[in-house]
């Protein structure tokens, strides 16, 4: 399918690596031009160097709830590079783990703000300065965590739940022009993700139906197929992503 993102524009959010720079490589690897962001500029740096360099790749750094850095980041996309035809929701925290009843609510709201409502802003941000007006599609990154009660990780796996919501309601508001939708991966090999595997990987793997966790470019070929015209009539969907877990209840 090389090619079919030709002239089409992305911003991917939390992007210098992991589950982000997967999804922004395998759009670039289909002729898409993308704008990736995190908070810190030498890895974004590094991560458009990756991408192969400024004619394919923009990286501005700034915090993911932060309106300022979104308005920024969505006016210079559509300055560089024409348009800002695709969004990929990818930005996320879960900087807690234990259960809820002992959760700072400090940390709560963190991770609602920056998984939630940042993920509504950047839409809005988005519609705003382009979509409303020429169309697009966004994929919002959600988690297996979402689909059922996971020990340790109920904020957020909560928050996810809210992601899901958001995904649904905003894709009946924003159509035809705009399609919405979301992705729900389980364990997927990145940094965020090495405390539920480290030192046990076989272990947890062994749970999975397929025999193996995820790797990024596992979700960056979804996410793409769900930003594709293959996709032109979904919206408001959730895809999990998981090498069939949850089928197990292990999820």
């Amino acid at each position: 399918m090389a090619g079919r993102f030709a002239g089409r524009t992305a911003v991917v959010t939390g992007a210098s690596r992991g589950i982000g720079l997967g999804i922004a490589q395998r759009l670039v690897d289909e002729s898409a031009r993308v704008v990736v962001t995190a908070r810190k500029q030498e890895a974004l740096d590094e991560a458009v160097a990756s991408l192969g360099g400024p004619e394919h790749a923009l990286g501005i750094a700034g915090k993911a709830d932060d309106p300022d850095h979104q308005a920024e980041t969505v006016k210079r996309a559509v300055e560089t590079f024409g348009s800002l035809d695709f969004l990929v929701n990818n930005a996320g925290i879960n900087p807690i783990f234990g259960p809820l009843v002992d959760t700072d609510l400090a940390a709560v709201r963190k991770i609602v703000e920056v998984n939630c409502v940042a993920a509504l802003s950047w839409t809005q941000q988005a519609h705003r300065a382009w979509m409303g007006e020429h169309g697009g599609a966004v994929v919002n990154v959600g988690s297996g965590t979402s689909l059922r009660p996971a020990p340790g990780m109920g904020v957020y796996g909560a928050s996810k739940a809210m992601l899901t919501y958001l995904t649904q309601q905003l894709a009946l508001e924003l159509g035809p022009a705009v399609r919405v939708n979301a992705v729900a991966p389980a364990v997927v090999k990145t940094r965020f993700a090495v405390p539920l595997y480290e030192g046990r990987e076989e272990e947890v793997a062994a749970a999975y139906p397929l025999k193996r966790l995820g790797v990024p470019e596992d979700i960056g070929s979804v996410v793409a197929f769900l930003l594709s015209e293959e996709a032109g009539w979904l919206t408001g969907q959730q895809l999990v992503v998981d090498g069939g877990v949850t089928l197990t209840g292990a999820g």
